[in-house]
């Protein structure tokens, strides 16, 4: 599924400082987000991998920590961007594996389609998100291309692929997730936009969140990825940010989709579909099935009002093979997060403690019992009042 963009408010944009010569060649006009998250004070520069006297292989970077290649570099990569070595495509482009020689590193590189949905100031907010933000669940870009026309963004290559292509479509014979699995890619997944929300200064509204753009790597550790919606959330009294509506049908907020109101809230909500989609196995949107069950939020919101149907929303591909406490917690979390007013919502940090404590109750399917691996024998676990 591709970005659907609607009708809405945009906010105002300013020209401000340039950033680096190898980016001005992108010709972006709104400069504006540059200057507001350059790491000079506060979280945001305690959170940096790297410090304003590291350079890239071309030069003094001016706090961009990614590298520049050039696009005959990327090519020899890919062999020339090889059908065999594509590992997927969208509405902004398509991602190949490579090899670069110069680091000595397998990597995925995502070509822009010039002609898509991710222009010049998408590709410039990744790299610049990227750049500046740093966490065990976020990608790991390692550089970019802004050769002639040529926008391409390289990354750590993720060997699993991303969380979709383990819960929609699996073919047959494929492993399909276990229930700690499943709870601890959605634990990382949420640290990953907790990090985002409440450690970044001034905080980023993520605004993609999806199955496809959770990407997983060894032993299925996840990582958020695709930074190119992402929006600097409201600072100081403002309670939201006004912007064109962009996202993915089925994972936007209500009322961000109707009125273009962006807050952290909006994030709250995608996740809770995701949450969804991990615990039923359905997709967000799915015209194959009836009327009725094609929205997976609008399936499911009778079904959380009656405990003893909760059991009808687990994924039949788990067999059963799950605890039910564990069921109902995860259960209770995803119906947090999809409320329909924003202030209902929980804060991500809420999401964390709780994801975090499902995550620690190893199922055993043989016993068919729960094993705390957080928590010493005799030490009650913390409860929040809610779940």
């Amino acid at each position: 599924m591709g970005w659907i963009p609607c009708s809405g408010a945009s906010s105002g944009t300013k020209k401000k400082k340039k950033v680096k010569s190898k980016i001005d060649k992108m010709q972006v006009q709104d400069n504006n987000l540059v200057d507001q998250i350059k790491p000079s004070q506060g979280k945001l520069k305690r959170n940096l991998s790297t410090s304003s006297k590291d350079t890239s292989k071309h030069g003094n970077t001016d706090h961009i920590a990614a590298q520049t290649f050039s696009f005959r570099e990327l090519a020899i990569a890919t062999r020339n961007f090889r059908a065999e070595c594509l590992l997927g495509e969208g509405g902004f482009g398509r991602v190949y594996k490579g090899r670069l020689e110069s680091i000595n590193q397998v990597v995925a590189i995502k070509q822009l389609d010039r002609n898509g949905l991710q222009g010049n100031r998408e590709f410039l907010v990744e790299v610049l998100m990227l750049s500046l933000l740093h966490h065990p669940n976020l990608v790991n870009l390692i550089g970019y291309c802004a050769d002639g026309d040529q926008r391409l963004l390289v990354y750590e290559y993720m060997p699993l692929g991303s969380l979709e292509d383990h819960l929609h479509d699996i073919p047959p014979g494929k492993k399909r997730l276990d229930w700690n699995t499943r709870m601890k890619i959605a634990a990382g997944a949420a640290k990953g936009l907790e990090y985002l929300h409440d450690s970044a200064n001034p905080p980023v509204i993520y605004r993609d969140l999806k199955c496809s753009n959770i990407l997983l790597g060894e032993g299925y550790h996840p990582k958020l990825s695709d930074f190119g919606l992402a929006k600097l959330g409201p600072v100081g009294e403002n309670t939201h940010v006004s912007t064109r509506v962009m996202g993915t049908y089925g994972y936007c907020a209500p009322e961000y989709a109707m009125t273009g109101q962006l807050t952290l809230k909006s994030d709250v909500y995608s996740f809770g579909v995701v949450l969804l989609e991990i615990i039923t196995g359905r997709k967000a949107i799915d015209n194959s099935r009836s009327a009725g069950e094609q929205n997976l939020v609008a399936w499911a919101r009778p079904l959380f009002k009656d405990r003893r149907k909760f059991s009808q929303m687990a994924d039949p591909m788990l067999q059963g093979q799950y605890p039910p406490r564990g069921l109902y917690q995860a259960l209770a979390v995803a119906a947090m997060c999809v409320q329909e007013q924003a202030n209902m919502r929980p804060v991500i940090a809420d999401v964390v403690t709780a994801l975090s404590y499902l995550a620690s109750q190893r199922f055993d399917p043989n016993t068919q019992t729960v094993q705390n691996s957080r928590f010493s024998p005799g030490t009650p676990p913390r409860t929040r009042r809610g779940l």
